[in-house]
């Protein structure tokens, strides 16, 4: 195989969907798998949508995702975003577009939409295909007034054949092919064309993209064919749908990549995830990134359309979360926590202090939100109490066990899981009680609610001070 060139192409007219990281990753992999060369470029001709803004998005959003490229745009200190645009090569477009026009591929047409639109509705009154009916084909002078598009003549003849490395080979008739518009009466390109234009001037060698541009392939192997060029190898990825088998949208949860980092996802696991969906090896679940470049293969990728499963994306990101980095979690947590005004800046907890509240949050937590949650009542001075676990667990009758317990952790030494465990069981012991009994009004006490790491691991880390104060305070709040 010669070098492996891919591509991915994304419109800046929104954020970076979850199908369209599914596309990039797959080149990614693809390239990385064989030596080859990953790049990122930005298809941004729709003038009316694109910004820079949404650029930036995804890049960053590709950056997340650990996503490096070998070639592609980049963000100056200006901001702005240079290279690998399409409206910045207009000139290579227009070029290829004069070619295909002098050789006789291309023609101008004057038709107005009001014309096509009528034409169209009469060709499917008739029962014909509605696709454009060569009117200006052979037209000699322009028509006064009006600025032409530029036309693709296809061939309408025999038959165009896909050889898909996922799907097959397909198999397309001519005759139902379009002289699609290959440059608007703007000057700017359209798609079908400016990628392929693209593709030959980058010498991509695969092109790996949704089966939903698989009917355009037969028209851009057509154009490839016009530029005197051989198409690239196509691999078209199956569609990802929502759990109701339909596509996949907002009304099934989130599915831009920022919305995963605002709902506490770590980037691997949804890497890891989007990696299962469409593809396989064996049963395997859990990849490192270096399995998946290693073992990714499209001739392991699945012909159905694949269903999007949140839990278990949940699933998996709790997995990862439970095997990270404490001092990584601890600053990702950290950084939330700042952002919601719960730690002002320079007011940051001891980092060695941080990490061991990290490692007992860890078991419970699914998303990093759940984490920043959790941490909350270790690190504010006052709690918000729910109200029915007040009632249910702070009651007359274990006020004075409260009380005692207060007593003994006030002067407990060394403050520590085991020497903590060891004054709760000596109390219920004495008491005849079981643990529980003791252990919930406490966790209520000191977090406010009924959930919480083990009772032993949040006395140790919320600190003694804090453990007897708030003790003492719930008890005084014992009608």
């Amino acid at each position: 195989m010669n070098t492996v060139r891919v591509r991915f192409a994304p419109s800046p007219t929104g954020a970076l969907h979850i199908g369209g990281v599914r596309t990039a990753l797959f080149n990614w992999l693809f390239a990385r798998h064989h030596k080859g060369i990953f790049i990122l470029r930005i298809e941004d001709t729709d003038q009316a949508r694109s910004t820079d803004e949404s650029i930036k998005i995804i890049i960053d959003g590709m950056k997340w995702l650990g996503m490096d490229w070998d070639e592609g745009p980049s963000i100056l200190p200006d901001g702005s975003v240079k290279g690998y645009r399409q409206t910045e090569r207009m000139d290579i477009y227009r070029e290829n577009a004069d070619r295909l026009l002098k050789e006789g591929k291309a023609y101008y047409c004057y038709c107005s939409p009001e014309e096509l639109e009528a034409r169209r509705k009469a060709a499917m009154a008739a029962g014909k295909p509605p696709k454009y009916d060569r009117t200006c084909y052979s037209r000699k002078e322009p028509v006064p007034g009006r600025s032409p598009v530029l036309r693709f003549h296809s061939t309408d003849e025999g038959e165009t054949v896909v050889r898909d490395l996922v799907r097959g080979a397909v198999t397309f008739e001519n005759k139902q092919l379009d002289d699609l518009i290959i440059m608007r009466s703007d000057g700017f390109p359209t798609y079908n064309f400016a990628v392929v234009v693209d593709d030959v001037t980058m010498k991509i060698s695969h092109v790996i993209r949704g089966d939903d541009h698989l009917n355009n392939t037969p028209r851009q192997i057509q154009i490839y064919r016009a530029l005197g060029c051989e198409p690239p190898e196509f691999a078209h990825l199956p569609m990802i749908l929502g759990s109701d088998k339909t596509k996949l949208s907002k009304r099934h949860g989130a599915t831009a990549v920022t919305e995963y980092v605002d709902l506490g996802y770590l980037p691997e696991s949804l890497v890891n995830y989007l990696s299962r969906l469409g593809w396989s090896h064996g049963d395997q679940e859990i990849f490192s990134r270096q399995e998946l470049i290693d073992k990714f293969a499209l001739d392991s990728v699945g012909k159905a359309p694949s269903v999007f499963n949140p839990e278990k994306l949940l699933w998996l990101n709790h997995h990862y979360i439970q095997r990270a980095d404490h001092g990584r979690l601890a600053e990702l947590v950290l950084d939330l926590l700042k952002k919601d005004g719960v730690v002002a800046e320079g007011k940051e907890p001891d980092a060695a202090w941080m990490q061991k509240l990290i490692k007992i949050l860890t078991e419970r937590s699914h998303t990093l939100v759940e984490m920043k949650t959790g941490a909350i009542p270790f690190i504010r001075d006052e709690i918000a109490m729910d109200d029915k676990a007040r009632a249910k667990h702070l009651t007359t009758d274990v006020a004075p066990l409260l009380t005692e317990l207060a007593g003994t952790l006030k002067v407990l030494e060394p403050f520590a899981h085991d020497t903590i465990e060891k004054a709760f069981n000596d109390l219920v012991a004495a008491k005849g009680m079981k643990l529980g009994k003791l252990a919930q009004p406490v966790r209520v006490a000191l977090t406010g609610g009924t959930v919480s790491p083990g009772i032993f691991d949040v006395i140790e880390v919320m600190g003694k001070d804090k453990v007897v104060k708030r003790i003492e305070a719930a008890v005084k709040t014992i009608g």
